[in-house]
């Protein structure tokens, strides 16, 4: 049953109850939708990881929005095979420095949905951003409202300060900002990752492999979270031939599906698809999977993927055949775009 406080007070007044009282005896129906890692430091990247560990009482998720406070700037939220993803955009308080630039304006409010994530399920929405100068000890609030096919709870109230926010009841996720402190989600994104002011490139796959006219190279995959049932591919196709070829399909012993997928942004809307008909590499043409474009999408994977391991899959090609390759599994954070400096 979903509450909302302001009505549940006036249909009770008068009975002698409160409608924090009542609320408070249906608390147990609903887990908080927490941070994974909830503590970073100031002027550092962090990876914000949402836990969604239920529906709304017994009613699947079908969206999850998320409100950016000010001060945390540079986001990037992780598409999520079968969800669309919109990001709202809107003016700062103040301006930002960013990579040697002015920011003044950025996401406000991102969103997960068209999604169904059942009640006895468990999922995980990301995203990537830079903590601005916090002082030390501060709590930053993310109000989050999870949206079911039968009503919505909103995870959005703020302790006030000297309030303990474990007596709030449907609390919005908090990120505290810690002094001299490596956290989990600092040590994936920190900047001891850097060389000379650049995010360390991942390690790619070391094959490098031929098939008929066809070049593949560096393939690799992200360590993927406790729960997550799903894992991007990535690598790179050069075609030395004089006839396009396609990539029809791929498999492996690691995922029960495997599909190739196209990711694109239209209107500030991150849309997925897969491509039934597959990926053409024209003759002279190089085609890189990478994150944010086209990549190979590993359904529901057998175990998590950790940094450090191998996945095999074995590529089929319209022309060129099947070919076995092996990707690398790099750090939970890592991404082949260009670096940059900050």
């Amino acid at each position: 049953m979903i509450i909302n406080f302001c009505s549940l007070q006036r249909l009770l007044a008068g009975t002698g109850l409160t409608a924090a009282a009542v609320i408070a005896l249906h608390s147990p129906v609903f887990a908080h939708v927490t941070l994974a890692a909830g503590e970073a430091r100031a002027n550092t990247y962090y990876k914000a990881v949402f836990q969604v560990p239920h529906g709304c009482d017994g009613a699947a998720t079908q969206a999850v929005r998320i409100q950016i406070p000010e001060g945390v700037i540079g986001v990037k939220p992780m598409p999520k095979a079968g969800w669309t993803l919109s990001i709202t955009r809107g003016a700062y308080a103040k301006s930002y420095q960013s990579h040697g630039k002015t920011v003044t304006e950025g996401p406000k409010e991102i969103v997960w949905s068209g999604g169904s994530l059942a009640d006895d399920n468990y999922d995980e929405f990301v995203f990537s951003s830079f903590v601005t100068d916090f002082p030390s000890g501060q709590a930053i609030s993310f109000p989050t409202v999870q949206q079911c096919a039968k009503g919505e709870v909103r995870w959005d109230q703020i302790a006030s300060e000297g309030q303990n926010p474990h007596s709030l009841k449907s609390p919005a996720p908090v990120l505290r900002i810690v002094a001299d402190t490596t956290t989990v989600a600092q040590a994936q994104m920190d900047h001891s990752q850097m060389d000379h002011g650049k995010m360390a490139a991942p390690k790619s796959g070391s094959d490098t492999l031929k098939a008929g006219d066809l070049i593949v190279a560096a393939p690799w995959t992200r360590a993927t979270p406790g729960g997550a049932k799903i894992a991007g591919g990535y690598l790179k196709i050069t075609n030395n031939g004089k006839s396009a070829d396609r990539l029809l399909s791929a498999t492996s012993a690691g995922a029960d599906r495997v599909e190739i997928h196209e990711m694109s942004m239209t209107d500030g809307v991150m849309k997925m698809r897969p491509l039934t008909d597959g990926l053409t590499i024209k003759p002279g043409e190089t085609v890189e999977l990478k994150p944010g474009g086209f990549h190979i999408m590993f359904m529901d994977i057998k175990q998590p993927l950790k940094q450090g391991d191998k996945l095999k899959a074995t590529l089929t090609f319209e022309k060129a055949g099947k070919l076995d390759v092996t990707f690398d599994v790099n750090a939970m954070g890592a991404t082949s775009e260009p670096a940059h400096k900050h």
